[in-house]
């Protein structure tokens, strides 16, 4: 059974992202299913550090950016929800020229919180980071000093 309160949309949430971190980093959504979402990130000049590899930074922006947005698609109608934590460890690089792809489940789908795990694999399979993300989530009363503008996530309110 799927978990989203929300249809998802693929084009609509990349388009959604425009002119924000996740489109400067070139962050892009790929795949979803009934309880899981997917992008993807290159490791390029714009993601990488001085050593050529994946900056841990990006590997969370990545984390983060992909447990959000299935917070957001999967609480109900009026409710927002907020990042509260995120950890993470790097068990691999990801090397410069090659993809990095992300794949967000949750672990705990609860009425004021969420925890997603997020798994980070290169391109043969390997896992390169393992995080997890913790979500307020917020009832309309409270949600209504969180702004999300219309095209944020692709119209996901």
């Amino acid at each position: 059974m799927a978990i989203w309160t929300r249809e998802l949309d693929l084009k609509a949430l990349n388009a959604g992202s425009a002119n924000t971190a996740i489109s400067h980093l070139g962050i892009e959504f790929t795949e979803y299913g009934d309880d899981y979402v997917r992008a993807r990130i290159h490791v390029d000049e714009r993601t990488c550090q001085p050593y050529g590899i994946l900056h841990g930074g990006v590997s969370v922006v990545l984390a983060e950016t992909l447990g959000s947005m299935a917070a957001a698609c999967s609480i109900p109608e009026g409710y927002r929800c907020v990042g509260l934590g995120v950890t993470a460890n790097h068990v691999r690089a990801g090397r410069k020229g090659s993809w990095i792809t992300a794949t967000a489940r949750p672990t705990h789908l609860g009425r004021t919180t969420h925890v997603w795990a997020v798994e980070l694999r290169d391109e043969e399979g390997k896992l390169t980071c393992n995080c997890s993300l913790t979500m307020a989530i917020l009832p309309p009363e409270a949600a209504k000093n969180v702004r999300l503008d219309a095209a944020s996530l692709g119209g996901v309110q």
